[in-house]
């Protein structure tokens, strides 16, 4: 097992390496870039509405007649241009940008933002928390609550209690994650009905003036909402996995024989069937998480005004802020490999019969 993992925290930076490379050759080709963007807003234009030019032949049209290489330059000084180039690093060729950035990487130094006053780091720092909090808390809680239940489904296959809660798990499912948050935020945050939760925030404002007692108080009282609504619409493919999961391992033969020796049913369901049962369940743990963490918190973050990494990357997205892109991407990248070497520890914890080597 040490050999194993030694070897796979040796390929952790190729890997990085790998997914760095495809990413940046993807933001080389793709369309638009800081320039343009900043061109955009130079001239007033709308880049996420372009209803403002009637039709694509009119944006080449600009960019033609300006002879540059930039849409919307038409107009704009050559100096602002050069300028703007030299300012994101675009006066140099692409090799060397991508040079850079990889030794940089080396050593964490992930860069500094296009538009805010910061490194990537701090800017990592500040979202961190928010969504660590998300991500934890809701992936926690959806463990707790999918797995007994997933177990006491596949116990009662085909009950009244069986068919109910699977309704119940199909309307959780099928509710879109941020129709679920606008609805608590409608009934239960100020929105029409009572405010007994706020509206935005993962704190008060008066956060460091509480004591620690009331801290915890304020802090919960803040996530309680945000994680609900991630927790209803996270846990159902668990529940059911969970579910199938035991119901293929009750009925097969060990169980059966274990059965008829008299063996205690508590004793035949946690002393075997639970550890051949969790293998599944266990690998899925690190996507699950990465998912929490980052992707399926971005629409949370976004209603519920909470500045975590999902919302930062979103953002520096659609303001082509490449040093924020790239470095939340290799967070999350090097996040994700490592939390799938924990899942493979796990495996081999969780049954030694499981040998990797």
């Amino acid at each position: 097992m040490r050999q194993y993992i030694l070897k796979r925290l040796l390929l952790i930076p190729l890997t990085l390496w790998g997914i760095i490379t495809v990413n940046f050759a993807i933001i080389q080709l793709a369309p638009g870039g800081p320039v343009d963007y900043v061109l955009a807003q130079y001239r007033g234009m709308n880049t996420d509405a372009k209803s403002q030019l009637t039709s694509t032949a009119e944006i080449n049209n600009a960019a033609d007649s300006s002879n540059s290489k930039y849409v919307g330059a038409q107009g704009v000084p050559e100096d602002l241009i050069k300028a703007l180039e030299q300012q994101f690093g675009f006066d140099k060729p692409w090799y060397y940008r991508y040079g850079k950035m990889i030794k940089d990487y080396l050593f964490f130094d992930l860069g500094k933002s296009y538009y805010r006053d910061k490194t990537i780091i701090q800017l990592i720092k500040e979202g961190l928390p928010v969504s660590i909090s998300l991500g934890l808390w809701s992936t926690l809680l959806i463990y707790l609550i999918a797995i007994p239940l997933g177990i006491k489904k596949a116990q009662h296959d085909g009950s009244k209690f069986d068919i109910a809660s699977s309704f119940a798990i199909i309307i959780g499912s099928a509710m879109p994650v941020f129709l679920l948050a606008v609805f608590f935020i409608v009934f239960f945050a100020g929105g029409i009905y009572w405010q007994w939760f706020p509206l935005r925030g993962l704190v008060s404002d008066n956060w460091e003036s509480l004591n620690w007692l009331a801290r915890i108080k304020d802090y919960f009282w803040h996530i309680t909402l945000p994680v609900l609504t991630m927790v209803i619409g996270g846990f159902a493919g668990l529940t059911m996995l969970t579910k199938n999961s035991f119901l293929d391992e009750i009925n097969k033969q060990y169980v059966l024989t274990a059965r008829a020796k008299g063996v205690p049913e508590n004793k035949i369901l946690y002393g075997h069937v639970f550890r051949n049962a969790m293998l599944i369940i266990i690998a899925g743990f690190p996507s699950l998480l990465i998912k929490m963490l980052f992707t399926g918190s971005l629409l949370i973050e976004v209603i519920f005004s909470l500045n975590g990494l999902g919302l930062l990357g979103y953002e520096a997205i659609t303001t082509r802020d490449y040093p924020v892109v790239f470095g939340t991407l290799y967070i999350f990248a090097l996040l994700g490999l490592v939390l799938k070497l924990i899942s493979d520890i796990t495996y081999s914890l969780v049954d030694p019969r499981i040998n990797f080597d």
